[in-house]
């Protein structure tokens, strides 16, 4: 009566008094709740030492509930030493004597191999037990069986129905799990409405999980509208509870400015929580802030640490980065055979910059011998990943027969699609093709347009024989100004043919005013 203010106002001192008053002349059921009375501190000082006492004391009245709460003493260490076994005893004889949330308890010791070995069998059949007697956090336990086939064939369709009914009986992480499963669509439709709405219903009820899965939603607008702010939000609260993917997450809000202002340092801070608490991507990011200075000073011993540590921990952008560290000798000494073996892991694990890379070290021989059948191989399953500079180095394979038998055709193929991804070699090679007609039918308009594009995105070469087409009035009309004009661009950026060229306009006068100093210039630069 004094515990729950039954006919008179709550006391939980009088409480107490009275359990103690009854445990004394040895009321069992008096001594399991004076032991809560001790372990939670409700009216009196907590003391766990005190509180095991009495769980025990009952227990030997055969008490089932305190057998269960002594069960819970040895499993966390409170008041006695931690005793997995003695736990795993205890709840299994609450279990055998009916007590429900020992029924779970058991089922978890036998599904972690807490206290004896693991029995995915066992957990089961008490997760089983415990919801057929009505424990709400049993049938999400159940769910996760069904869903993992732990214990009993997997069954997508049942565990989604075991996760609504303990997430609709209020279990916040069966929330998440419902959640998860309306987002993948795994055990019912995909619909990314429900599954946005129990992941805030799980957030609103502190699962540190569905908080950074909520965050997601807002930034992807997916099941949602868009909102970086309330993103930001959430990955912050996610982050700060101790979320690990949360805090790599929050480090990317602050390093892109969004929903909330660009802060570096406040990046650096959070990428590095992240990387301490084992999450690869953010170990490669950290390793990104102290190779660039970004929020931290640059400091490149620093920035190889944590490339390596990300690629030993399989992160496959990390390899390649630690790769150059070794191929540069940055923040380490110069490997070229380390630098080999890294670019050979990453682009065994599909980064297709590192594919392009470990080409390069075929081509050139650095760390392991000279192989154009495996430049071929690695620039054809870069290529194929989508790499630009891969795409224009197997056409370049395909042109000259290295690695792989002469092809115009194919050649001319990897061009263009490299030339239409924006690569101006490619788009220079391409204008090549069609001006001598390789691969494809001779087309002077086509070759004028792909120099025109390569010269606009600064390639040197196709300034110049952009100028010539010019000159001529090859694929466009003559026009004196504009070869005068492009042959220049060239020149200044180091193009030796048009450095003659231009030289050649200075000294007769064709398109410019005469200036015999300036062509003189531009003859002793060319020479």
């Amino acid at each position: 009566c004094y515990y729950n203010g039954e006919g008179t106002e709550k006391n939980l001192e009088r409480a107490f008094y009275w359990y103690q008053k009854a445990a004394e002349n040895d009321n069992k059921n008096a001594m399991n709740n004076l032991a809560n009375c001790y372990k939670n501190g409700e009216g009196t000082e907590k003391n766990l030492e005190k509180a095991f006492y009495w769980y025990q004391k009952a227990v030997e009245n055969d008490n089932k509930n305190a057998m269960n709460n002594l069960a819970k003493c040895y499993k966390n260490g409170e008041g006695t030493e931690k005793n997995l076994e003695k736990a795993f005893y205890w709840f299994q004889k609450a279990a055998e004597n009916d007590n429900k949330d020992a029924m779970n308890n058991l089922a978890i010791c036998y599904k972690n191999a807490e206290g004896t070995k693991r029995d995915f069998d066992k957990a089961f059949y008490w997760y089983q037990k415990a919801v057929e007697n009505g424990i709400e956090v049993a049938m999400h336990n159940l769910a996760v069986c069904y869903y993992n086939g732990e214990g009993t064939e997997k069954n997508p369709e049942t565990a989604f129905c075991w996760f609504q009914k303990a997430a609709e009986n209020g279990i916040e992480v069966a929330m998440h799990n419902l959640a998860i499963c309306y987002y993948n669509g795994e055990g019912t439709e995909k619909n990314l409405e429900r599954a946005f709405n129990w992941f805030q219903k799980a957030a609103e009820n502190d699962n540190k999980n569905a908080m950074n899965n909520l965050a997601k939603c807002y930034k992807n607008g997916e099941g949602t509208e868009k909102n970086l702010e309330k993103a930001f939000y959430w990955f912050q609260k996610a982050a700060e509870n101790d979320n690990k993917d949360a805090m790599d997450n929050l480090a990317i809000c602050y390093k892109n400015g969004e929903g909330t202002e660009r802060n570096f340092d406040k990046a650096f801070y959070w990428y590095q929580k992240a990387a301490e608490n084992g999450i690869e991507v953010a170990m490669h990011n950290l390793a990104i802030c102290y190779y660039n200075g970004e929020g931290t000073e640059k400091n490149l011993e620093k920035s190889f640490y944590w490339y390596q540590k990300a690629a030993e921990n399989d992160d496959k952008n990390a390899m390649n980065n630690l790769a150059k560290c070794y191929k540069n000798g940055e923040g380490t000494e110069k490997n070229l055979e380390k630098a080999f073996y890294w670019f050979q892991k990453a682009a065994e694990n599909d980064n297709k910059d590192a594919m392009n890379n470990l080409a390069i070290c075929y081509i050139n021989g650095e760390g392991t011998e000279k192989n154009l059948k495996k430049v071929f191989y690695w620039c054809q399953k870069a290529a194929k990943s989508g790499d630009n500079i891969a795409m224009n180095k197997l056409a370049i394979c395909y042109e000259n027969g290295e690695g792989t038998e002469k092809n115009l055709e194919k050649a001319f193929y990897w061009y263009q699609k490299a030339a239409e991804n924006s690569d101006k070699n490619a788009q220079f090679n391409l204008a090549v093709c069609y001006y001598n007609g390789e691969g494809i039918e001779k087309n002077l308009e086509k070759a004028f347009y792909w120099f025109q594009k390569a010269s606009e995105n600064g390639h040197e070469d196709a300034m110049n024989n952009l100028a010539i087409c010019y000159n001529n009035g090859e694929g466009t009309e003559k026009n004196l100004e504009k070869t005068f004009y492009w042959y220049q661009k060239a020149a200044e950026n180091g193009n030796e043919v048009a450095m003659d060229g231009l030289a050649k306009y200075y000294y007769i006068n064709n398109g410019t005013e005469n200036n015999l100093e300036k062509a003189f210039y531009w003859y002793q630069k060319a020479a």
